[in-house]
């Protein structure tokens, strides 16, 4: 199936979920409390997510339990050359509204890629082998050619699809976390 349909398809699937605000944040309830009793959440000290649109997963509970547990947040900022650089936010972090509609940190210091021990990639669709679609810039899969760290995405049930073929260049993530029968799964 073509991406760019699959993108549609996937953005209305989330427009949809976003317009019953209570049972979108009972699915973000139940990704979140698997997030944060997994493994990988307890170990990582740095962790890399962004800071989510309307439609997609809050992530604001993750910036917030980030904090009180002492771990650095970095958020992407997409620069010019296509190629995502992290930054290093606090609770005080001031953010300008990126042309892609997305809130990225007023901050110029950058984190290299092995200071991330977890990185939390966002999309639209999802294969249950961990590939996803996102939105279109490309900008994930050219970050995690060579990104050795663990990665994982929080995706509604909605967002899980195997009815599409990943291409050569996409790179799966290690690890999906759905509140679809409360899975996790590659755990």
């Amino acid at each position: 199936m073509d991406k760019k349909i699959l993108r549609k398809e996937g953005i209305a699937k989330l427009q949809e979920l976003a317009s019953h605000k209570q049972r979108k944040q009972k699915k973000e309830t139940i990704i979140l409390q698997l997030l944060f009793s997994s493994r990988i959440w307890q170990k990582a000290t740095c962790i890399g997510v962004i800071r989510a649109t309307g439609i997609e997963l809050d992530t604001q509970p993750i910036f917030k339990r980030a904090f009180a547990e002492g771990k650095k947040i970095v958020v992407p900022k997409a620069p010019q050359d296509r190629i995502l650089t992290f930054h290093p936010v606090t609770e005080k972090t001031e953010y300008l509204l990126s042309s892609f509609g997305v809130e990225e940190p007023l901050v110029f210091e950058k984190v290299v890629k092995d200071e991330i021990d977890l990185l939390i990639v966002p999309g639209l669709i999802f294969s249950s082998e961990g590939y996803r679609i996102g939105f279109g810039g490309g900008y994930y899969d050219r970050f995690l050619k060579d990104f050795q760290g663990p990665t994982v995405s929080l995706a509604f049930g909605e967002q899980i699809r195997d009815d599409w073929q990943p291409e050569n260049f996409d790179i799966p993530v290690a690890k999906i976390i759905t509140d679809f029968r409360n899975e996790v799964f590659y755990e």
